[in-house]
């Protein structure tokens, strides 16, 4: 098979390849392996495949971009930028979209590797490319284009070729197309943020940055709520959360926050910017940010307590964030009674509102109620078992009949809440006082799919690794859970048959 593929790859080297046998070589390609096909390649075979992308045929460009990219598997990065730099640039510039991904992918191989990567900082005229690419239509080819970029600006190197020299004056071009191309860059520049304080320095310095900033807090309400994701994303590391610090950022998020209540148009940029704080809160110290800003817990109450399912949906998701931690459990517990009521709303919710915000309740109340057994402390075990005395008259048998539902989702998020609470002793109380949930957990048949089996797996190991669940569930269901938990989450009882003679 390699001396009919090698006799192929001379046929297209000669460029004479009739389309038949371009698609026998592709064919042929599939059977040798890689290291056969790297003995038998020259640079004169890979020139040719791509001076026969330079077609309209868009069949033959199909089948030379696959030939290519068998081929360039083959071949090490660094040969790779070496000998066909030309043939990227021309591949970056073909108006056939798969040969620009070829290429990319192409570039994202060489970014990867600690000696090409020095090479293409070389070639300004490939990192225009790459620039130019940002912008182009397909989104494929432009989500590669930022994650090279992002590669190449790993390095000190990187980034002085990106940040200073004529390739900002090419950044600053391409996000002149379009607004969409301009949010790209922005990803791209927050990206290479998140890297180091140095990273965010140099982005900073090109202006970039303080023109995302300017935006973010700029009149136009729909760019609000693009440029806030993107912000958050840079909130996410301790550098990134000092210079928006320092540049007043965080306070004038909160003053618009503030303000919305006199803005028509606030429901369009307010979800973000309330998830923004909760992302604050924790990465960083819940009581510290609830303090410090207070119109944030005081909107998450509002929008919690409104009647607009988008803006309960944020203040649930923003709730579940926050309770992720005991100090943020311990922020919403000095608020006492008014959410203990709002407690009940989203417990009410998680049964009759629409199923995505259901399960949006459901994941809340887990992220709420676990508490790891290291933090199981008097205190907080009273406050969790509160709390789930406040979702319902009778919460256990409200999660037991959203666990029973036919919807694998609500079954599965169900199912998480049990987990979420398998571990505290008041909860292994109710489960086993509640008439058949101890036989319901180890019944088998009713998980119709893997994701099912996985989460009742999960909930059984939740109280099997529990230090009290012996003592509390006693011998014979403790040993029925160690049984189910050994026997892993697909076992299927063995069903023997008896052949009787006679039988049909």
């Amino acid at each position: 098979m390699a001396e009919a593929a090698a006799e192929l790859l001379e046929r297209a080297a000669r460029r004479d390849a009739a389309l038949e046998e371009l698609r026998a070589l592709r064919v042929a390609l599939q059977a040798v392996p890689p290291a056969a096909l790297r003995a038998r390649l020259g640079e004169h075979h890979l020139a040719a495949l791509f001076g026969l992308l330079g077609v309209s045929d868009r069949e033959q460009v199909s089948t030379c971009v696959s030939i290519l990219e068998r081929l360039l598997q083959a071949l090490d990065p660094l040969y790779v930028i070496q000998n066909l730099r030309e043939e990227l640039q021309k591949g970056l510039l073909h108006p056939d979209d798969s040969v620009k991904i070829l290429t990319m992918s192409q570039v994202g191989r060489i970014v990867e590797d600690s000696d090409a990567v020095t090479e293409i900082l070389h070639s300004p005229e490939l990192l225009q490319q790459i620039i130019n690419c940002i912008g182009g239509e397909k989104i494929a080819v432009a989500k590669e284009a930022i994650k090279s970029l992002s590669g190449i600006a790993q390095s000190q190197e990187g980034l002085e070729a990106l940040f200073g020299s004529s390739l900002l004056g090419a950044l600053r071009n391409v996000m002149a197309t379009s607004d969409v191309v301009r949010y790209r860059v922005y990803e791209l520049i927050v990206e290479i943020s998140s890297v180091s304080a140095e990273s965010l320095n140099y982005c900073a310095s090109s202006g970039l940055i303080p023109e995302l900033i300017g935006e973010l807090t700029g009149d136009d309400v729909l760019v609000r709520a693009t440029c806030i994701e993107m912000v958050t994303s840079l909130a996410h590391t301790p550098h990134g959360r000092q210079y928006l610090a320092q540049q007043g950022v965080i306070d004038k998020i909160s003053n618009i926050i503030l303000g919305a209540e006199s803005d028509p148009f606030s429901s369009f940029y307010l979800p973000g910017f309330v998830k923004f704080f909760g992302n604050l809160a924790i990465v960083d110290s819940p009581q510290q940010i609830c303090e410090r800003y207070p119109v944030f817990m005081e909107k998450v109450f509002e929008m919690a307590e409104s009647q607009d399912p988008t803006m309960i949906g944020v203040a649930v998701d923003t709730l579940g964030i926050l309770g992720s931690n005991v100090e943020g459990k311990q922020v919403l517990q000095k608020t006492r009674s008014r959410f203990q009521n709002l407690l009940s709303k989203i417990g009410h919710k998680a049964k009759n509102a629409p199923t995505e915000l259901r399960l949006r309740c459901l994941d809340a109340i887990s992220s709420l109620l676990y508490l790891p057994p290291e933090q199981q402390t008097e205190d907080l075990l009273r406050m969790t078992e509160s709390w789930f005395t406040s979702l319902s008259s009778q919460p256990l048998e409200l999660f037991r009949s959203i666990s029973t539902q036919p919807f694998p989702d609500l079954h599965c998020g169900a199912l998480r809440v049990f987990t979420a609470i398998a571990n505290q002793p008041w909860a292994q109380k109710l489960m086993l006082d509640s008439p058949g949930f101890v036989e319901y957990v180890v019944d088998r048949s009713v998980e119709p799919d893997k994701a099912s089996k996985d989460a009742k797996y999960e909930l059984v190991k939740a109280l099997v690794n529990s230090k009290t669940i012996a003592e509390i569930f006693g011998n014979q269901y403790y040993l029925r859970l160690r049984a189910y938990l050994h026997e892993g989450p697909y076992y299927v009882k063995a069903v023997s048959t008896t052949a009787v003679e006679g039988a049909e």
